[in-house]
């Protein structure tokens, strides 16, 4: 009796550990998010090392060079994915970022100039 007891509660503590373990996974999902920020590089940042170029032109190196582009917001920086085009066009630029977020990283949705 004590043994069929005890497979029990093993396998009812295993099926409640299993079932946790998705829970944990489902957080990992893409959340839709706004955020405005000025954009950058993954490389520079706030501080744009190019100092004979100009911030915006600074960025466009970089990515050329290999770096995403990034959304400073305060002191955090998030990795953009897509919209490359818009993303260059505003480069250095203050603007607002609508699209799922996964970590610090954005899948962009939409780019519009901050107001």
């Amino acid at each position: 009796m004590t043994r069929m007891f005890s497979r029990r509660a093993i396998a009812m503590a295993c099926g409640a550990f299993l079932l946790n373990c998705g829970g944990v996974s489902g957080q990992g999902a893409d959340a839709e998010t706004t955020l405005t920020g000025v954009i950058s590089d993954t490389m520079c940042g706030a501080a744009h090392m190019a100092k004979d170029k100009s911030p915006a032109d600074c960025i466009r190196m970089c990515v050329k060079s290999g770096e995403k582009y990034a959304l400073l917001v305060d002191k955090k920086l998030y990795t953009l994915q897509g919209h490359e085009a818009e993303l260059d066009r505003y480069a250095a630029q203050k603007v607002t970022v609508k699209g799922a977020l996964k970590g610090n990283v954005v899948m962009v949705a939409s780019v519009t100039p901050a107001r």
